[in-house]
């Protein structure tokens, strides 16, 4: 009978275990007011027999409220005659958040839990956090369970990840690869806004548990961030390799007569606003976490602007009728990049670029030099790029210099993203022109060259 009730109230504590906390934590400050109140009445009455009292307190060594060793905590003492079914009831709340997620996702499952599969998991993190709510340590230690619980998560979601070729694919619809990653991010991220909104829930919560859970929430974003990944390369691969084919259209021509270009725009910018609406359409749309997607098409709109810059101020030779055609493509540019963001100038610097630099198509080389978008706005590398094109062909670009395609030269500048290193290669593209002048005893250089020297070194200077 006695190892009956023995085993009866070992499990009682162990499954009630925040409620027996609870009553420990009610005892120790009733017994912290106890101690105060002998000590107050000493303090005031001052009589003998309740220092007689007091002393016989003090040479009892079974008193926990004046201890005797100096790195003695009573109240840790306490509590650590109860740890033994803290540590069972942690392992149990471990079991019971671990337990849902196992079900909903079976060995050989290819699909991420159900909303209502989630629903579940959700209010069991809940139920589990509002129960430890009845001390701070208690309430860390399940925070703790809880940022597992996370991590279990993405790791089985992780699994269910198609890795295939088919999962990167921008030409055809969805494939059962890409709606299986669309699913699971979507799933990712109704578990990080559930989770988050669980824990502003709690009064009081302890910011060291705050941070635990938080800290696995990092885990599922970064997750979301791996599983988009494949398909936002493809997409900025194929933006990258339209825009190139920018220089297989003929921008040398003069005004039409009518003074204005014979197209709104070019080929290969229609094909680009046709590809964007299309992947926005067919595989982002389907995302349900707008802000997520946004944060990473922005970014892909950006590197598109820069891409275009880049290739816009590479283009030779350039015709006063391809100035205006290459104009039209700058105001396009922006409608281009418009289902990428929330809005177009919340890109920021690369916005600023696309719209300080169309001006400076039709401005003199010398108006050009003295932009005040120069450094700051538009890097001095990609000007004085530009400004190749109203030099003679003698006069080569770094890359017609190198014998480099345009492809090959924008690879290049992704190598080599400092500044110093791309304005040291159009100096020796200026160098070799002054030899090439004065190997045929030539009188004098094009009227851009003196410009882009001045650039050069105003450039170089200010990296100093």
């Amino acid at each position: 009978f006695c190892l009956a009730a023995s085993m009866f109230l070992k499990q009682a504590f162990e499954g009630e275990y925040p409620k027996l906390l609870r009553l420990y934590n009610d005892l120790w400050k009733r017994l912290q007011q106890y101690s105060q109140n002998i000590q107050g009445k000493f303090n005031a009455s001052g009589t003998t027999d309740l220092y007689v009292d007091l002393q016989h307190m003090e040479d009892d060594t079974q008193d926990i409220f004046i201890p005797k060793k100096p790195d003695y905590d009573p109240e840790k003492a306490l509590k650590d005659s109860i740890q033994p079914y803290e540590a069972a009831y942690l392992s149990k709340s471990l079991s019971r958040l671990f337990d849902p997620i196992n079900l909903v996702f079976p060995p050989g499952g290819r699909n991420p839990p159900s909303s209502d599969e989630l629903e579940g998991i959700i209010k069991t993190i809940a139920s589990e956090l509002n129960v430890a709510a009845v001390d701070a340590n208690l309430t860390l230690a399940v925070s703790k369970n809880v940022a597992k619980t996370i991590q279990l998560y993405g790791v089985k979601s992780e699994q269910l990840l198609s890795t295939q070729g088919d999962a990167s694919q921008v030409i055809g619809p969805l494939t059962e690869g890409q709606r299986r990653n669309v699913a699971v991010v979507n799933s990712l991220f109704k578990l990080h806004q559930s989770v988050t909104k669980v824990v502003s829930s709690q009064c009081s919560f302890p910011p060291a548990a705050e941070q635990t859970i938080i800290s696995a929430l990092k885990t599922i974003h970064v997750l979301m961030g791996n599983a988009v990944q494949p398909l936002l390369t493809s997409v900025g691969d194929a933006i990258e390799a339209i825009i190139i084919t920018m220089h297989q259209e003929d921008f040398s021509g003069s005004l039409p007569s009518s003074g204005r270009p014979d197209v709104p725009c070019s080929l290969y910018m229609k094909e680009l606003q046709g590809f964007i609406a299309r992947v926005m359409s067919d595989y982002f749309k389907h995302f349900e976490c707008l802000d997520f997607v946004f944060d990473n098409t922005e970014a892909i709109a950006q590197r598109a602007i820069e891409l275009f810059i880049r290739n816009a101020s590479l283009i030779r030779p350039l015709g006063e009728g391809g100035k205006m055609r290459l104009a039209a493509d700058f105001a396009q540019m922006e409608m281009a990049v418009g289902p990428f963001c929330r809005r177009v100038s919340d890109l920021g610097k690369s916005y600023r670029m696309l719209r300080s630099f169309r001006p400076l198509l039709f401005q003199t080389s010398e108006h050009v030099a003295n932009s005040p978008a120069l450094g700051d706005t538009i890097p001095f590398s990609i000007i004085i790029q530009f400004l190749f094109t109203r030099a003679p062909a003698e006069l080569k670009s770094p890359f017609q210099r190198a014998e480099w395609s345009h492809a090959r030269f924008s690879q290049w500048l992704d190598d080599h993203p400092s500044e110093k290193d791309r304005l040291l290669l159009i100096r020796g593209a200026l160098e070799a022109y002054v030899q090439s002048v004065r190997s045929r005893e030539g009188k004098e250089f094009a009227p851009v060259y003196p410009i882009m020297v001045q650039l050069l070194q105003k450039a170089m200077s200010a990296l100093q």
